[in-house]
């Protein structure tokens, strides 16, 4: 659902000219297509939790902070896809890149760390519920599942996507094709999801290469924002009509996507990077046994 409610915004993005300023509080995308899958999505989640937590008791299953963090990343879905921002982008490359921003370093990670899965299952009939754990628990599904959260794989697969779509050809495409356009943000989103899955929710076997995944995205992607931002060329010629209503140049348009991309999407990899290293120093120390000097005398008198 997540994925389709990012396909309808793009499609029916470029229908009419791109805004001018002085609409752009009226210029809210209400599209049934858009709306319905993220109601859906809402609606799931909280009837999910309603059940667990009657059964299980509050903040069980699914804590608390959890919960907001799903409902702020929903939140961050609804400002990137029906908020004035989607239109703005098409008038303005640096409201776009806000708007991949949004999809790819908050509304995804929010959305994992609410741990979505476990609700959804709660929302649906026993029925449902059992066919859905035969379908999952098939070879095949469980086969690519477990390929594609592989840190490796998912960190390959974001990257490609971020880097492809920003391919001057590739993303003019997407100016000129709802399809392109559609599959350009289904692509970052799904991305998004699988890699903030591996860092977020990982085995005990991979929790370090979850730290070097973030590390390294916060590289490449910064690097791109930096070219982007230090060009100057214009790498993308069709917004050059689209700037200048806006009070801004298209190289300057471009520049200021870029620093958006990279210092506000570094900041989102190292604030990640810092609380994950925070937890996992808490956990070490949790188990360590503090020594005291009846500890010492205690082994003293032992070895003794």
């Amino acid at each position: 659902m997540l994925a389709l409610a990012a396909t309808p915004a793009v499609a029916l993005a470029h229908e009419g000219a791109p805004i001018a300023p002085h609409d752009l509080w009226s210029s809210w995308t209400l599209d049934l297509p858009i709306v319905l899958p993220l109601a859906a999505t809402l609606a799931l989640y909280a009837l999910g939790i309603r059940t667990l937590w009657r059964r299980a008791g509050i903040g069980r299953g699914v804590r608390r902070w959890e919960a907001a963090a799903f409902g702020t990343g929903w939140l961050a879905l609804v400002t990137a896809l029906v908020s004035p921002l989607h239109a703005m982008g098409e008038a303005l490359f640096s409201a776009h890149m806000a708007q991949h921003e949004l999809l790819m370093t908050i509304a995804a990670p929010l959305l994992v760390l609410g741990r979505p899965v476990v609700p959804t299952l709660f929302a649906i009939s026993p029925a449902a519920r059992r066919r859905v754990t035969g379908w999952t628990s098939a070879p095949a599904f469980r086969g690519i599942w477990s390929t594609i959260t592989r840190p490796g794989v998912a960190w390959v697969l974001h990257a490609v996507a971020i880097w492809g779509w920003h391919v001057p050809a590739a993303y003019d495409a997407t100016l000129r094709s709802d399809l392109a356009h559609a599959l350009q943000h289904v692509s970052f989103l799904g991305t998004a999801l699988l890699f903030w899955w591996t860092v977020l929710r990982p085995t005990r076997a991979t929790r370090g290469l979850g730290l070097i995944s973030l590390f390294t995205t916060m590289l490449h992607t910064g690097a791109l924002g930096a070219i982007l931002a230090v060009s100057p060329h214009l790498w993308y010629p069709p917004y050059a009509a689209t700037t200048s209503a806006w009070g801004l140049g298209a190289l300057d348009d471009q520049q200021l996507g870029g620093l958006i991309m990279w210092i506000p999407g570094s900041i989102a990899y190292l604030v990640a990077a810092l609380a994950m290293l925070s937890g996992s120093l808490r956990e070490s120390g949790g188990r360590a046994h503090p020594w005291t000097p009846h500890a010492g005398m205690e082994v003293g008198w032992r070895a003794s």
